[in-house]
């Protein structure tokens, strides 16, 4: 069996995702352990996996909880912005501690987000395979499809592919920092410059969570690249909810996941936009509002800090949210159509799939207004349109295979790759250390 180290962003989004996957393979014998900043480490354990810390020597704890803190007052490319020294220094901890922790635990293959690019790097200097994990929206970084940061369509035209270029090399730009750091420490270990950010190059498999029907057309993949669908299965983590406070009206679910979740404007509007109307609106907040607050908010809706997401959208007839992947997939799952409020990162360019599959109605948040709200939320409830598209990404998800189809595809990789039928003792003694 393998040994996996699990290298992603230390955010829920992608670390909730990761752990189903690394369930799954531990379920099949197979060792799991992540590696990350400490701040983590309880969230990990939480999922019932294996947790090592990195940064010990320069991270200060709780510094992710103040970068979080300071992202929910800022959207849009400002959010952007602000996120690249953070993203900065765990590339930095990330390359001075993962290869040692690696060795050090005996790690034989790493499992790497694609927004955690450094640990491919990682993986290239230990020699050790890795595989590519989307966690997030798959990115393809090919002129013919919008970036993953944009709200645009996809449209077959030349001034389309340029713009989208010129926007791919605004996001290097941006995130030049981080992109020095990687290739400061390429060049240290005798490999050649990565010449742009957020690009796999994993020749294993690259594995997706979004599946091909809710994406832009991309023909002419490589044969290693799957499509597969959200990686679910059961978390030890046990959420309780008042079931039998709901009313039987049309259900609509509300989430502006785990760092948008302190606008309390936001929250305020769609209260405001369902007060009239004859459905039960539920709003989790992951502890972003404050009692009073919620207090505010008009109508009477059913206000909780956490909720077993999947158990509710399984009664639910809309969501309303922020256009995080998770929560748009966990929703097509169950074939519960939108309207997403885009806000920053990948959520206009999740937007864009949203309109370009007509699963819901997409409002930008700029121009979000309490009627215009309650317009799509009564255009998507009451056409069966968005109900019939939402059913057919159901459909295609269904048959996906889910996260087993995805443990399939990385243990067929890792038993078709040379390196790891090297016993992994082949690690020169002297580079095993404590950290």
């Amino acid at each position: 069996m393998t040994h996996f180290g699990i290298i992603c962003p230390p955010y829920s989004g992608h670390i909730n995702p990761l752990a189903a996957l690394g369930r799954e393979l531990r379920s099949r014998g197979h060792k799991i352990t992540f590696l990350q900043i400490p701040d983590v480490e309880s969230k990990v354990r939480s999922e019932g996996l294996d947790f090592y810390p990195l940064g010990m020597s320069i991270y200060k704890r709780g510094e992710l909880a103040k970068t979080l803190q300071q992202l929910t007052q800022l959207s849009g490319i400002e959010a952007l912005n602000y996120s690249v020294n953070f993203c900065k220094l765990i590339t930095e901890i990330i390359c001075k501690d993962a290869p040692n922790a690696i060795k050090f635990l005996g790690i034989e293959a790493l499992l790497v987000d694609q927004l955690e690019p450094v640990g491919e790097t990682v993986a290239e200097f230990l020699k050790i395979p890795f595989i590519c994990v989307s966690s997030g929206q798959v990115i393809h970084r090919r002129v013919d499809v919008p970036p993953f940061f944009t709200g645009w369509s996809y449209k077959k035209t030349w001034w389309a592919r340029l713009g989208n270029q010129a926007f791919y090399y605004i996001l290097d730009r941006s995130c030049e920092s981080i992109l020095q750091v990687i290739n400061q420490y390429r060049r240290k270990w005798n490999l050649s410059d990565y010449p742009e950010i957020y690009a796999s190059y994993s020749k294993l498999a690259h594995i997706s969570q979004q599946p091909a029907a809710f994406d832009f057309p991309c023909p002419n993949l490589p044969a290693h690249f799957h499509y597969i669908a959200p990686f679910r299965n059961a978390s030890p983590r046990a959420v309780s909810f008042p079931f039998e406070r709901l009313t039987g009206q049309p259900l609509i679910y509300a989430s502006l996941g785990s760092i948008q979740n302190t606008k309390d404007d936001i929250f305020h509007k769609i209260a405001a936009a369902c007060a009239d109307l004859d459905v039960q609106l539920v709003i989790t907040h992951g502890g972003g509002m404050s009692a009073e607050a919620v207090q505010k908010l008009p109508g009477s809706p059913l206000v909780v800090e956490y909720a077993p997401q999947l158990e509710v959208l399984s009664k639910a007839s809309l969501t309303i949210t922020h256009g995080g992947l998770n929560t748009v997939l966990d929703s097509l799952s169950y074939g519960v159509p939108l309207v997403a409020i885009p806000i920053t990162f990948e959520q206009p360019g999740t937007g864009a799939r949203i309109r370009w599959t007509k699963t819901g109605e997409v409002i930008p948040l700029k121009k979000l207004t309490i009627p215009r709200l309650r317009r799509a939320i009564k255009k998507v409830l009451t056409e069966e349109s968005y109900s019939k598209n939402a059913l057919k990404i159901k459909n295609a998800i269904a048959q996906s295979g889910g996260v087993k189809r995805a443990a399939d595809i990385v243990e067929q990789a890792i038993n078709s790759n040379p390196a790891t039928s090297l016993p992994l003792r082949a690690y020169p003694k002297s580079t095993f250390k404590s950290i």
